[in-house]
């Protein structure tokens, strides 16, 4: 197959230092998040997923969000992320000077229910305010689409579902949005489909995919995303993260492994492979255990030989 059939470029969103590691159950020091995203920033990433601002009852891991945005360096040209549930977090985040807020909203409504308490609707009127506020103050808004091709409670998501999220997220003034597979169900066809209703509403430029691993299909989602056009897609360092809500479901797809497959097709991502193993490692041995990236544990091993 040609590489012709591809994008020319990929850009790529690590949401390692948040949705990475916020169900870590053990603290991560502030100081070690920052050190995580100025080794991220260092490889390359121009878009990292920083922190939240949930209460640090449900999310006691984000409880340090002021610290950890106010002790980073930031790079030009680098894009910060981070995520507000409501009103009142926004306010908090506003703060900090993100470069992005993302709010969120589910394909499936029984997994809305069990993670926020609310139908599909609510959620999205409750976050009407907040792009508002966002989009008033020069904040730029991305909405991440859950369960968009299964549902731990529902099964699989038809795809007149993700469209119908995608559209109301549209109407609320949401800039773009994530495809996300979040409990790693999704095959290449289903999660095709999905960025197809979602491409009714939005154009591809303003897609994303957020695949995760759990039946090792992330790779080849990620393959079946860049046949149509997609050239956004977000991953986390190490594989690191999973989902509260979805039980079994494993990480994200490692960044390390989407820059490996990226550079065999020749797609230009501007990441140094090895300063983002470097990276992964540093987060990886702070947790003492492995990384989550097959291609970051065959290049320690190779270096190690």
């Amino acid at each position: 197959m040609s590489t012709a059939q591809y994008p020319a470029r990929v850009r790529l969103i690590d949401v390692g230092p948040r949705d990475g590691l916020q169900n870590e159950k053990q603290p991560v020091p502030a100081a070690v998040k920052i050190e995580l995203v100025h080794r991220l920033q260092a490889a390359g990433l121009t878009e990292i997923e920083v922190t939240s601002y949930v209460s640090p009852k449900w999310v006691p891991q984000m409880a340090d969000n002021h610290e950890v945005m106010a002790g980073i360096r930031r790079q030009p040209g680098v894009r910060y992320s981070v995520l507000t549930p409501n009103l009142k977090g926004f306010e908090a985040a506003v703060l900090d000077r993100p470069d992005e807020i993302v709010v969120f909203g589910a394909a499936s409504e029984a997994f809305s229910q069990k993670n926020i308490n609310c139908s599909i609707a609510e959620s999205i009127e409750r976050f009407a305010p907040v792009v508002a506020a966002a989009l008033q103050a020069g904040i730029a808004v991305r909405g991440a689409m859950s369960c968009t091709v299964g549902c731990p409670y529902e099964g699989d998501i038809a795809p007149e579902r993700v469209g119908m999220l995608a559209r109301l997220m549209k109407d609320i003034g949401v800039q773009r949005v994530d495809v996300a597979d979040t409990i790693g169900v999704g095959t290449p066809l289903k999660v095709q489909r999905a960025i197809e209703a979602t491409a009714q509403h939005y154009g591809l430029d303003a897609i994303s995919g957020h695949f995760h691993d759990t039946y090792g299909q992330a790779l080849s989602n990620t393959l079946a995303a860049l046949q149509m056009g997609v050239w956004n897609f977000q991953s986390s360092v190490a594989g690191l993260g999973g989902c509260p809500y979805a039980k079994g479901a494993t990480g994200n797809v490692a960044t390390e492994d989407v820059v490996y497959l990226l550079q065999g097709l020749g797609i230009h991502t501007g990441i140094d492979l090895d300063a983002l193993v470097d990276a992964g490692a540093f987060i990886s041995q702070h947790l003492g255990r492995p990384s989550g990236s097959r291609v970051a544990r065959a290049l320690l091993a190779k270096r190690a030989a």
